[in-house]
C-alpha cells in the first residue's frame, strides 16, 4: 500500500488562511493494488490524504455552509432524521453520507469523497471490513470522533470549541474525562496541526505538559474547568483552534503561526527558530516573534490601542520591538543593519522606522506615525471618558440581510465599560477600514492582518464579526475621516447602505481595495480590477492623494403583477453599478444557480470564467431571451422607448464598467465628474431624457450627472465583441433621470451582478442620493523600463 502526502500549499493557494478552515483527512492512495480485507483492516487505522481536487471540494463546501456541528448532531438522537443510522455511539456509511449532506448543505456529494472521509474515521473493532463500493463502505465510525473533528474546523472562539469537544466525550455528564478520552481529543488536534505543517515534535510536548498541569492531583481524570483553564493558557493550542482578536483585551498579543523563509530569532530566548520551515508564533499587532514553547514566557504587553487616561494624550511615544531588521537600512544613519546571529535592530510599531540599537539614543522620544501619519489614529488620540455606553452603540447598524453574524460586535469601550472618544491629530484624515475576509480567494484574511499592523487595530474591522455598525459608530463624531472597503462590489454596496442607515453627521468618502471578481466600481474609480498582493503602503499613499467624486445611487422598486405569486427575492433595493434584464442576466442567473448547487466546482477565477463561457455558449444556441420587445416595455421619463430590432437584453448603467470591464455605452471622452461640474458652474443643464440617436452619439457617461444610460444588447456574441474590443459599444437607447419597465412574463434580471428570476412586474428606477467616493490619482509613469518600485512595505 502506497501513501501520498500533500502539503497545504499544494492544495490551497492562500497560505495565510485561518487554520481553523483547513481540513486534515487521510485516505489511502491507490496504485492499482487489489483491495482486500487484510489491507482494509490495517490501513483503516491510518489517516491518509485527500487528493487536491477532493480537498478543494471540501473547502468549498465548508465555506458555503451555515450549519454548526452541534446543530446537526441533534438529528442523531430522539426522533431526529438521522437517528435510525445510529448504533450505539457509531454510524454506518449511509448515516455518514446523510450527515455530510446535512452539515455541508449540499444536495449531492460524490461517493468517492464520502468514502475517503469515512475511511479517515474508520474503526474496525468488531467489524468486518470489505471492499468499499459506490453503494457501501466497511464498518462504522464513532459519531463523537466525527463531530469533534469537524467542530475543530469551524469558526468561533477556541474556548467554545474546547468546551464542545469535552462534552462530546463526557457521556455520563459527570463533568470528568479519563486520560484515554482526552487523548482522543488531542489526537484530533495533532492531526490537524500535522496537516497544517506545524512542527508536531514541538507541539506534542507542549500538549503533554498541559495535560500534566491540568491533572494536578494525578487522579487520571480531568474536569471541564481544568480542561478549559489548561487550554486557555496554552497559546499554541489556542492558535491552532483559531485565536481571534478581541479589542477588550487591550495590550494583549494576537498570535498566529508563521513560517519564515530566512533566519529568525525568538524574542524571548533569543535563539534561532529551527526546523525546515523555521516555524514560530508571531503577533499580528507588533510582530513579536517566539518559539511555540516560549509563548507562555513572552511578556504580555503588546501595543496599547488607546491612552489609559486623558493625561496620556499629549504626545505619542515610540513603541520599539527588537529583531527582524537584518537586511534593512537604518532610517537614521542609512547604513545597513547587519545580522550578528541574534536579534538585530529595532522597529517602531507605529511609525515602522527601523534603526540600529546604537542609534536609539539619537531618536526623538515622540513618534509622528511616519509616512502613514495622515491615516493612523495613534493611541494618544483615543481615550476613555467616564460615561455610560454611548446611545449610538445601542442603535448601531447591524449586519445586512443575507449576511448574519453570530459573533459579538467589536466594542469601542474599555473592559470597565468606559466609552472611548476619538480626538484625531490635527490636519489628518483617519482611515476606517472594513475587510471582508472571504473576498478574493480569502486574500481578505491577509489584508486584514496587514492593516492591523500598519494602522491602529481599532481602525480595522472584520465585516464577518458584527458588520460595519461598530466601526461607523466608533467614528461617528470624527471629523474628516475616510473609509476603505476591502472586498468586491457587493461589499461596497453593503457599506454604502450601512452609511445611509447610520445617519452620520457628515458622510465620509469611500475608497475601494478590490478583492472581488468583477470589481467594476473599483475599475471606474481607478483602484484596479483586483488586488494581487501590491504594497499596501503605496495604496494608502494613493488614498491620501485621492480626490472626492460624488457618485449617483438609484432606488429600485419592484411591484409584481400578482403579489401572491412566489418567486426569487429581489437582491437589492439600490443600484450602485448597473441593472440589466435579458441575455446577460440569464447567463449570470444560470451561473448563480449552478454555483449554489455545486459550490465545489467554482473554486477559482479561471474555472468561473470557463463556466461563464459554457453558459454563454448555450445561451447563444438556445437564445432564451430573443424577441425581448414582445415581453418588455420601457418608459424613460414617461416617454416610451423604441425596442425595435433584434434586442435580447437591456442594460441600465450608472458606471462605465460592467461584466468585469466591459463599457457597453462606449468610451468616455472627458474625465469623470466633468459633466456635473459644468452643469453646476452655470453651463447648459442636461435635459431629463434624451432618446434621439444622433444626440446620444455625443452624450458622455458620468457618475455624477444624476442620469442613467440605457443600452440595448443584441446577444451573447455582441457582448463578447464589446469585452474584447472588437466592437466599441452596444446600441445606445436613452439617457434619462428616471425609468419605468414593465415585463409580461418571467425574465432573468440582475442588480450589480446579483441575478434572480422575476415574475411579471413593474419596475421603477429613480435617483436616491449621491455618495462621495474616492477616485485614485491618475497612474504615474514609471522608469524607462517600467520597473520603478514603490516604498518597501514593513
Amino acid at each position: 500500500m502506497e501513501f501520498k502526502v500533500y502539503k497545504a500549499s499544494d492544495v490551497h493557494n492562500d497560505p495565510f488562511s485561518s487554520p481553523v478552515r483547513y481540513i486534515i483527512i487521510i485516505a489511502p492512495y491507490h496504485t492499482g493494488v487489489k483491495w482486500n480485507k487484510e489491507d482494509a483492516m490495517s490501513d483503516s487505522k491510518e489517516w491518509a490524504t485527500l487528493s487536491p481536487e477532493e480537498f478543494t471540494q471540501l473547502q468549498k463546501y465548508i465555506d458555503y455552509t451555515n450549519k454548526k456541528v452541534q446543530d446537526v448532531l441533534q438529528e442523531f438522537y430522539g426522533e431526529g432524521t438521522l437517528s435510525r443510522h445510529l448504533q450505539g455511539d457509531s454510524i454506518d456509511f449511509e448515516g455518514f453520507k446523510l450527515f455530510l449532506k446535512t452539515y455541508l448543505e449540499a444536495e449531492e456529494i460524490s461517493d468517492e469523497l464520502c468514502r475517503h472521509l469515512f475511511m479517515s474515521f474508520q474503526t474496525t473493532a468488531g467489524q468486518d471490513t470489505t471492499e468499499p463500493t459506490a453503494q457501501s463502505a466497511p464498518g462504522f465510525v464513532c459519531v463523537n470522533d466525527v463531530s469533534c473533528y469537524f467542530s475543530l474546523l469551524e469558526g468561533g472562539r477556541p474556548e467554545d470549541k474546547l468546551e464542545f469537544t469535552f462534552k462530546l466525550y463526557d457521556k455520563d455528564g459527570n463533568g470528568l474525562l479519563d486520560s484515554s478520552e482526552v487523548d482522543r481529543i488531542i489526537t484530533q488536534m495533532m492531526r490537524v496541526a500535522e496537516y497544517l505543517e506545524w512542527d508536531v515534535t514541538e507541539l506534542k510536548p507542549i500538549l503533554q505538559e498541559m495535560m500534566r498541569e491540568i491533572d494536578y492531583d494525578g487522579s487520571g481524570t480531568v474536569s471541564l474547568s481544568e480542561w478549559l483553564r489548561g487550554g486557555a493558557t496554552t497559546v499554541p493550542l489556542l492558535v491552532l483552534l483559531g485565536l481571534e482578536a478581541t479589542m477588550k483585551d487591550d495590550g494583549q498579543h494576537l498570535w498566529r503561526l508563521k513560517h519564515f523563509n530566512r533566519p529568525v530569532y525568538c524574542n524571548v530566548c533569543e535563539t534561532l527558530l529551527l526546523g525546515l520551515r523555521k516555524q514560530g508564533l508571531r503577533c499580528t499587532f507588533c510582530k513579536f516573534t517566539v518559539h511555540e514553547r516560549c509563548a507562555r514566557k513572552a511578556p504580555p504587553s503588546c501595543i496599547s490601542t488607546y491612552a489609559k487616561s486623558r493625561r496620556d494624550t499629549s504626545a505619542q511615544a515610540h513603541v520599539w520591538v527588537r529583531g527582524g531588521c537584518d537586511g534593512n537600512k537604518c532610517d537614521r544613519c542609512q547604513k545597513k543593519i547587519k545580522s550578528f546571529q541574534s536579534l538585530t535592530g529595532i522597529t517602531c510599531a507605529w511609525c515602522h522606522q527601523t534603526i540600529h540599537d546604537e542609534c536609539l539614543p539619537f531618536m526623538s522620544s515622540t513618534c509622528d506615525c511616519g509616512i502613514l501619519r495622515d491615516h493612523i489614529l495613534p493611541p494618544s488620540a483615543i481615550y476613555p471618558v467616564v460615561l455610560e455606553r454611548q446611545n449610538s452603540q445601542k442603535n448601531g447598524v447591524c449586519g445586512t440581510p443575507g449576511t448574519p453574524s453570530e459573533e459579538p460586535a467589536q466594542p469601542f469601550t474599555t473592559p470597565e465599560g468606559q466609552a472611548l472618544r476619538i480626538i484625531p491629530v490635527p490636519d489628518t484624515h483617519p482611515l476606517l477600514v472594513f475587510v471582508n475576509p472571504k473576498s478574493g480567494g480569502k486574500q481578505g484574511e491577509r489584508v486584514l492582518r496587514k492593516f492591523q499592523y500598519l494602522l491602529n487595530p481599532r481602525q480595522v474591522y472584520n465585516l464577518l464579526k458584527g458588520g460595519p455598525g461598530p466601526g461607523l459608530n466608533f467614528f461617528r463624531d470624527v471629523p474628516d475621516f475616510r473609509i476603505l472597503v476591502c472586498g468586491g462590489d457587493g461589499t461596497v454596496g453593503w457599506i454604502l447602505d450601512a452609511i445611509d442607515k447610520a445617519n452620520l453627521p457628515i458622510r465620509p468618502p469611500v475608497a475601494v481595495l478590490p478583492l472581488g471578481t468583477g470589481n467594476d466600481l473599483a475599475r471606474c474609480l481607478r483602484w484596479g480590477g483586483g488586488y494581487d498582493g501590491e504594497n499596501l503602503v503605496k495604496i494608502l499613499k494613493d488614498i491620501e492623494a485621492s480626490n472626492i467624486l460624488q457618485m449617483d445611487r438609484w432606488s429600485v422598486q419592484v411591484m409584481p403583477d400578482n403579489p401572491e405569486e412566489k418567486g426569487d427575492p429581489v437582491p437589492y433595493e439600490i443600484i450602485n453599478n448597473y441593472f440589466s434584464i435579458g441575455v446577460d442576466a440569464s447567463i449570470a442567473h444560470r451561473f448563480h444557480v449552478m454555483r449554489e448547487k455545486y459550490p465545489e466546482k467554482f473554486n477559482s477565477r479561471m474555472k468561473n470564467k470557463l463556466w461563464y463561457f459554457e453558459f454563454a455558449t448555450s445561451e447563444t444556441i438556445f437564445a432564451t431571451c430573443k424577441k425581448l420587445k414582445e415581453c418588455l416595455s420601457v418608459e424613460c421619463c414617461e416617454q416610451p422607448l423604441d425596442l425595435s430590432g433584434a434586442l435580447s437584453g437591456v442594460a441600465i448603467l450608472n458606471i462605465p464598467s460592467m461584466h468585469g470591464g466591459s463599457n457597453l455605452w462606449g468610451e468616455t471622452k472627458r474625465p469623470l465628474g466633468e459633466a456635473a461640474a459644468r452643469s453646476t458652474a452655470g453651463g447648459a443643464v442636461q435635459p431629463q431624457v434624451i432618446t434621439d440617436a444622433e444626440t446620444l452619439k455625443n452624450c458622455v457617461q458620468d457618475l455624477s450627472d444624476r442620469r442613467v444610460e440605457v443600452v440595448g444588447l443584441e446577444g451573447v456574441i455582441e457582448m463578447g465583441q464589446i469585452y474584447t474590443g472588437l466592437k466599441s459599444a452596444g446600441k445606445r437607447l436613452a439617457k434619462c433621470s428616471d425609468i419605468m419597465l414593465r415585463t409580461f412574463k418571467h425574465l432573468p434580471m440582475q442588480i450589480d451582478g446579483e441575478p434572480w428570476m422575476q415574475a411579471p412586474c413593474t419596475i421603477k428606477i429613480t435617483h436616491k442620493n449621491q455618495a462621495p467616493m474616492l477616485i485614485a490619482p491618475p497612474p504615474r509613469s514609471s522608469s524607462f523600463f517600467g520597473l520603478k518600485k514603490g516604498p518597501q512595505e514593513p
